[in-house]
């Protein structure tokens, strides 16, 4: 693989993540009914500072939960026709909630699928949102971030790493090729 671009440097991150925590603020009605959900790995953390963001702007805690979806690939049937949630730590209800769910990057959409699904077995929400750093395109599914940090139009063969410090040591958005 090679690295053909930076998108986003630290600093870029920051703001993409400050201007979602503000459009959060203005399009949830009441926050207090607000929780985060971050898919792991990367979801976790981008979830964490969103609520952190929110509350120094608003004063109002978000609650963050951490999704693991493992094998949530609905094509990877010869394993298992069901997503397998392990090390989901979520200690709050859902039941009537407003939940937004935080990732990294979307694709084709499966993940945020089982995700979705996952989220279901946990009981039912008043509406589910979603909110992602990049948007790169080329969704199988009918589902589209509700928030999104930075729309990179990307081909089949490249790919988008999103760096976070606590897991990467650094912070940035880099485009890479597979070729």
């Amino acid at each position: 693989m090679n690295l053909k671009a930076q998108i986003l440097d630290e600093i870029a991150v920051d703001k993409a993540l400050k201007r979602l925590s503000h459009e959060i603020i203005e399009n949830c009605d009441d926050l207090s009914n607000v929780v985060f959900v971050g898919i792991k790995r990367r979801g976790v953390p981008l979830a964490k500072k969103l609520a952190q963001n929110i509350k120094t702007f608003s004063g109002v805690d978000i609650p963050v939960g951490e999704l693991d979806i493992t094998l949530y690939r609905d094509d990877l049937s010869t394993i298992s026709d069901k997503a397998i949630l392990n090390d989901t730590k979520i200690d709050f209800s859902v039941q009537q909630k407003d939940v937004i769910l935080v990732d990294d990057v979307i694709y084709t959409g499966r993940t945020i699928r089982a995700a979705i699904d996952g989220i279901f077995k946990l009981g039912r929400p008043s509406r589910i949102m979603l909110a992602v750093l990049v948007d790169r395109g080329h969704r199988e599914l009918p589902i589209r971030g509700d928030f999104v940090g930075k729309n990179v139009p990307t081909s089949h063969h490249e790919l988008i790493a999103v760096n976070i410090e606590e897991l990467d040591g650094k912070t940035n958005v880099e485009l890479w090729s597979k070729d």
